[in-house]
Order: C-alpha cells, then sequence, then structure tokens
C-alpha cells in the first residue's frame, strides 16, 4: 500500500482521523514518536518558523523544501498545506499541487479563500479549479491523492451554513475528497453538514472544541489543531528565552530534572 492509499484509509476507518499538524520536520518527527498515524503541515507554524506570517509570503520552492524533509524523514503519510495555492494562476496552482505530489506528499489542503482580498473564489471558478487539479493528478500517476477543499465560508459570511454546503456539495463533485470548514463549531451544524455532504468532514481544534469523540458522534472523520500547537511552543520559548536574560541564571533550563 502506497502513502496516498494508507492516507485515503485513514479516513474511513473506524477511528477518527486524529491529525498532528507539524511545521519543520523537528516537530514532524516528535509527532510520528508520539504516535500519530498521519502528518498535515500548518502553513501558518511553517512561516512563523521562517520569520513570516501566514498568507503565501514565503516562495513556494521554500515551501516545498520543508515538505520534501519532512517526507523523506517520516514514515507516515504528510499532507500538505498550500493555502490557496501559492498563485492566482490556475496553471501555476496546478503546477504547484503536481510539484507536492512529486516530492511525496500523500494529499493537500486547498482553500477557496483569495490571498490579496478578503473574499472567497466564486463556486464555479473553484470547482473548475478543482477539477483540473483532480484530472493533472490522475493523469500524472497520483491517482486518489487526496484533496481536502478548505471553505472559509465560517469566517467571511455572517451565516455561512447553507452556503458551506453548497460549496461542499460542489467541491466534492470537482474532485475533492474531502471537506474542511475551519471555524465551524456548533453541533447541530456540524452533524448537518456531516448529513449532507458526501464525504469525510475535517473539523480545526477551537478553544471549546477540542474531543475527537464527541466530533467522532458528530460524523466527523477528522480533526486537526492547525497552528495550536506550534503557536504554544513559540510562546514557551519566548517566556523561557526572556526569564534567562530577566533573572542571569540557567537553573530554570533544569527544573524538574531527576
Amino acid at each position: 500500500m502506497n502513502k496516498i492509499q494508507e492516507f485515503n484509509g485513514l479516513h474511513s476507518s473506524k477511528e477518527l482521523l486524529f491529525l498532528g499538524n507539524a511545521w519543520d520536520l523537528l516537530s514532524a518527527l516528535t509527532l510520528e514518536k508520539a504516535g500519530f498515524k498521519a502528518i498535515g503541515t500548518t502553513s501558518w507554524g511553517i512561516a512563523n518558523s521562517l520569520g513570516f506570517s501566514d498568507g503565501e509570503l514565503i516562495d513556494f520552492d521554500r515551501h516545498l523544501g520543508i515538505m520534501k524533509t519532512i517526507v523523506e524523514n517520516v514514515k507516515i503519510p504528510v499532507s500538505a498545506d498550500i493555502e490557496a495555492g501559492y498563485s492566482e494562476d490556475t496553471n501555476k496552482i496546478i503546477d504547484n499541487v503536481l510539484r507536492t505530489a512529486d516530492v511525496g506528499a500523500a494529499g493537500i489542503n486547498i482553500e477557496d479563500s483569495l490571498k490579496k482580498s478578503n473574499r472567497l473564489r466564486e463556486i464555479s471558478q473553484h470547482c473548475n479549479l478543482l477539477e483540473k487539479i483532480r484530472i493533472a493528478l490522475d493523469h500524472n500517476g497520483y491517482k486518489d491523492f487526496y484533496i481536502n477543499a478548505r471553505t472559509d465560508t465560517y469566517f467571511q459570511r455572517q451565516n455561512p451554513f447553507m452556503e458551506t454546503i453548497e460549496r461542499a456539495k460542489a467541491y466534492v463533485e470537482s474532485g475533492a475528497s474531502g471537506i474542511f470548514v475551519p471555524g465551524l463549531k456548533e453541533p447541530n451544524e456540524i452533524k448537518g453538514i456531516t448529513m449532507n455532504v458526501n464525504a469525510p468532514l475535517n473539523i480545526l481544534s477551537l478553544p471549546g472544541l477540542t474531543n475527537c469523540n464527541k466530533l467522532k458522534e458528530l460524523g466527523v472523520r477528522r480533526f486537526s489543531f492547525g497552528n495550536a500547537l506550534s503557536d504554544k511552543v513559540i510562546a514557551y520559548l519566548e517566556k523561557k528565552a526572556g526569564e534567562l536574560l530577566e533573572y542571569k541564571d540557567t537553573s530554570l533550563l533544569y527544573e524538574n530534572e531527576h
């Protein structure tokens, strides 16, 4: 079984897929060692680790280099967060997806929000993109490569529920393997989407939305924590660095050692 098949299988197993989000090789290896079955990169975490804000500000080649390093050093499947595709040109986005598959990724997250304006791609436009991505993947030997179609309706709309279902159905018909709806947190709405969309639903962890077992009961198939872990690690690093300088004492580096 190759990594693409393995990754697809994790979405249809009895257990909800709890995805570990990595931002560099060390975090990926740590998540694998802890026992996570698959890794998804966090574009936010990767950007932060390189001194940038999120939003496709780093060069795609640099992003791809990090992906390649992770994939070559872990044994579990890895999915790449490529934001909106790192371009506004359809052919360039398709090329970026193929290059991501070429380095060994088992899937991608691709979102429908635009980077240069605070709006969503038109449904027909995004469906056209997803169709072309799927055709290109199939023609290049990447059948069943996992396209997790992220919709940012819950970040950009006042009453997003019905539009989310409409977009999700259209994206699945256009070749998406699964749907990712960050910002979705009401149990009734989560259940409504899982009942109406014939594809695995990925939910993003939020305060108050943290329990895999509860989400599984609502029909969720995949759960990820995005940049929450990388933010925590960075905050810890900043705190300890500040304390070292404030106290001019390295004893805090040896606390809790036995």
